[in-house]
């Protein structure tokens, strides 16, 4: 019994031998490339991009705080910095992105100061978005479009 247990044992690991020298004979540079030549490079959102996913995160909750009839608060003011932080491409800071920014926020505004009418003040903020977003950096449209309240 101990000799089957011993033989099964070493065809096991010849087997598994054989498999690896395989492996590195049919792409021997595999193996190189992956530890030495291949870099990772981290993505680092712009001040903006980074400004705008905190703002849709707090939107989500105001969605459900207006779905909900929930007390609405206050605006957030770090919401301002839509005016100064620095853009993925700082070409697209030009005065179609500012008037379109300042009708955000007074749009944002709204919401807060007519909570009776917060469900329409808040697509009109959604709308707001997708308008600029149209002209610049038109990626997040669809997920924009998601905060919609029916």
């Amino acid at each position: 019994m101990k000799y089957i247990f011993i033989l099964f044992t070493l065809a096991s690991l010849i087997s598994c031998q054989n498999k690896t020298e395989n492996i590195e004979t049919q792409n021997p540079d595999n193996a190189q490339s992956d530890s030495t030549s291949s870099s990772f490079v981290m993505y680092e959102m712009s001040e903006m991009a980074s400004l705008m996913e905190q703002m849709f995160v707090e939107n989500k909750r105001l969605r459900t705080r207006i779905i909900e009839n929930d007390t609405l608060g206050e605006m957030p003011n770090y919401f301002d910095g839509i005016l100064t932080k620095k853009l993925t491409d700082s070409t697209d800071f030009d005065q179609f992105y500012v008037d379109h920014a300042k009708m955000f926020l007074e749009n944002q505004k709204n919401i807060y100061n007519n909570p009776t009418q917060a469900k329409e003040k808040f697509n009109a903020s959604v709308d707001a978005c997708i308008k600029c977003h149209e002209v610049k950096c038109g990626g997040p449209i669809q997920r924009i479009k998601k905060l919609y309240i029916p």
